[in-house]
């Protein structure tokens, strides 16, 4: 279940590498699972199943759950049972009119013997948590704000469904996120009354849940940590500001048992995420967050927060980059979290009595941090720009270490193609780098054709793999592909970000022209055989590209921003928007200034257009304006339009006629082919 580099040379072989996502280690840390991704029988969906991989490295890995459905997030109980989630059938539950009940369900997996349902929800179970040491277990499920969580929500999602109901009242903002309308029901925080081990059976919710958020009417995040005793739940919640703002994120402390209610941490201008309990349950490590403005970039924080008094004590001011994802040490000694690092997403270790911070991996990105028991060993997923994610094994103190990698599903062993960097120096003194993919037998007598391709966020990093947006897929076809990093892009200082924030057709777009211009200076790179690519913040500079120069040959645009002013009013988080580009109203000059729909009579680089229907990030009417500007000025235009897809093409179907489009339209217009309509086109 390894991959090489023929594997990249074919779409359909590409789909069904194996993809590996999630860790959950056993409370005596001699069992590892992950999340492996495969192809259903059926070739439309990526199934998921749990593996278990041996941290000693020994023993090859071994599958341990099967289903149509597909199985995730693994979490073990402290007596070493497994939990997860999945909407598989339940076969001893007799069936709802007929039919089995689709919702995601909370599933057991004992140390011995087969998997079975604990508990499905009406509107499912969003995520879940175990308390380390008690073995309650906290879950995240939605239910409509004016019923109680259980029957009479049940109750009311029938009467709705009978009389043909499915609008929504909004009272509050946002109303959608993502590629999902929020509404009419929201999460819940419920707790176990009691510990779920492998011995529990099914759940009762009048019973064996206390809900801990009745009437939660969407200003009740689903993040959210139970203590290691299972006394306490903390949950990020939503705090509406000023009209001009829009909202704050706070941490609101709740009783397992739901006596106690109260606020935990909340400062103006702040907003807190990713609460994570210490070990002796006195308090929590969270992510502070300064909110952005005009202005200024936000900017994040390691904290401790004390449970008793609320106050919250600085662990990283002096820390460059943006910390995420803590986790504390079963000892209580330190915090590890990553943070991206020019191209590369180490992980770190905070020693909670010195303060210091030390880097402890050299090369790749890592997710997935898990400490062993005696806080010796850290395991997690390493993946890197040129590998997909794995699991390693880390010494839990060693600076800049390479890992352990441990036997598992989806490794490669070959690439069509090597990996290599480019660095320039912008013209205010920044250093502005790359990743440079460059093709099995690409040199100075055979250069190769060079794709830019521009990342999204606007605020991330070239620094890991990627199966949606995949450079070797391109250089299995004789492209070499240019990664930068411009102005905005995380892990070169906070004054990087800085430099673009608020002004993206400016410092962003001379980073990018000046990396393309030393890279084309190589002899391996054919200068007059260029194209320019991107999606999300990346389609936008693709947008503005074609506004500003006609150096490329073809610029391909995906879920691009193209009209700010009316991208800005319909995105899934408006407020985010206007406090970087302003309020349209008010900062006019900003928005016009930086919006490539005004300037659409100076493109003439032919454009391939793609867009989801079901992007709430960037919504289809971008996409669709784009193409009719194009169109109506005369550019050399095609709009792949996705009806079932969102910001992302999910579905391996839809990817594999997503490159084969782009591979097509990049022939005609850099290769000089016929234009080669795909086949299902």
């Amino acid at each position: 279940m390894t991959g090489t580099a023929a594997d990249f040379a074919d779409l359909s072989a590409f789909a069904a590498l194996p993809r590996l996502s999630s860790l959950a280690l056993s409370p005596d840390g001699t069992r590892l699972v992950t999340v492996v991704a495969g192809l259903s029988p059926d070739g439309k969906t990526w199934q998921g199943s749990l593996w278990e991989v041996d941290p000693s490295g020994r023993r090859p890995a071994r599958r341990l759950t099967r289903s149509a459905k597909g199985d995730s997030h693994p979490v073990f109980t402290p007596d070493g049972a497994l939990l997860f989630l999945s909407a598989r059938p339940d076969q001893e539950a007799k069936p709802a009119n007929g039919k089995p009940k689709d919702k995601t369900a909370l599933w057991l997996l004992p140390p011995a013997g087969e998997a079975r349902e604990l508990y499905r929800p009406s509107g499912g179970v969003g995520r879940f948590a175990v308390a380390r040491e008690a073995g309650t277990v906290l879950l995240v499920a939605d239910a409509h704000p004016t019923a109680e969580f259980g029957e009479p929500d049940e109750a009311l999602r029938k009467a709705r469904e009978d009389a043909g109901v499915t609008g929504i009242l909004h009272e509050s903002y946002p109303i959608r996120y993502w590629d999902a309308d929020l509404g009419p029901t929201y999460p819940r925080q419920l707790v176990t009354t009691g510990p779920v081990d492998a011995d529990s059976d099914r759940l009762d919710p009048a019973a064996g849940l206390v809900d801990l958020t009745p009437g939660a009417d969407g200003h009740v995040g689903s993040q959210s940590a139970i203590s290691p005793d299972g006394r306490w739940v903390v949950h990020v919640e939503r705090v509406p500001v000023s009209a001009a703002y829009g909202s704050r994120v706070r941490l609101r402390l709740r009783g397992a048992d739901g006596g106690v209610d109260r606020v935990l941490a909340d400062r103006e201008g702040y907003s807190y995420s990713e609460p994570v309990f210490l070990p002796d349950s006195s308090g929590i490590v969270a992510i502070e967050s300064f909110d952005s403005t005009s202005d200024s970039p936000w900017r994040c924080e390691l904290v401790r927060i004390d449970l008793e008094s609320g106050e919250v004590t600085e662990l990283t001011p002096d820390f460059p980059e943006e910390p995420e994802h803590p986790v504390v040490s079963p000892t209580g000694d330190a915090v590890y979290f990553t943070s991206s690092l020019r191209g590369h997403q180490p992980v770190w270790r905070l020693d909670l009595s010195s303060g210091e911070v030390v880097r402890l991996t050299a090369s790749g990105a890592y997710t997935d941090v898990l400490v062993s028991p005696d806080g010796a060993t850290l395991y997690a997923l390493r993946a890197a720009v040129d590998h997909p994610p794995q699991p390693v094994r880390l010494d839990a103190a060693a600076a800049e270490q390479e890992p352990v990698r441990l036997p598992a599903p989806g490794a490669v062993e070959s690439l069509p193609g090597t990996l290599t960097e480019v660095e320039t120096t912008a013209e205010d003194g920044r250093a502005v780098r790359a990743w440079l993919v460059l093709p099995d037998g690409c040199s100075a007598e055979r250069p190769a054709p060079l794709l830019l391709w521009v990342h999204g966020g606007p605020v991330m990093s070239w620094n890991s793999w990627s199966w949606r947006w995949n450079p070797w897929l391109m250089a299995a076809r004789g492209y070499a592909v240019l990664l930068p990093d411009p102005a905005l892009s995380l892990g070169y200082g906070r004054d990087f970000v800085r430099a673009g924030w608020g002004s993206w057709g400016a410092k962003p777009y001379t980073d990018l022209m000046a990396i393309t211009d030393v890279t084309e200076r190589r002899d391996d790179i054919d200068e007059s055989r260029t194209a320019a690519m991107g999606g999300s913040f990346g389609g936008y500079m693709a947008n503005w590209i074609a506004t500003r120069t006609d150096r490329f040959k073809a610029i391909v645009t995906h879920a691009s921003l193209w009209n700010l002013d009316a991208f800005t009013g319909t995105t899934d988080d408006s407020y985010y928007w206007l406090r970087e580009m302003g309020d349209p109203l008010t900062q006019q000059d900003r928005v016009l200034a930086n919006s490539p729909h005004l300037r659409v009579a100076d493109i003439k680089t032919p454009m391939l257009v793609i867009h989801g229907d079901k992007d709430y990030r960037v919504p289809v009417g971008e996409g669709q304006r784009l193409y009719f500007d194009l169109v109506r000025h005369g550019v050399p235009a095609k709009f792949l339009y996705f009806p079932t897809e969102n910001h992302w093409i999910l579905t391996p179907g839809n990817a594999k006629l997503w490159y084969e489009t782009i591979f097509a339209f990049l022939a005609e217009h850099v290769l000089g082919e016929p234009w080669q309509r795909p086949d299902l086109l």
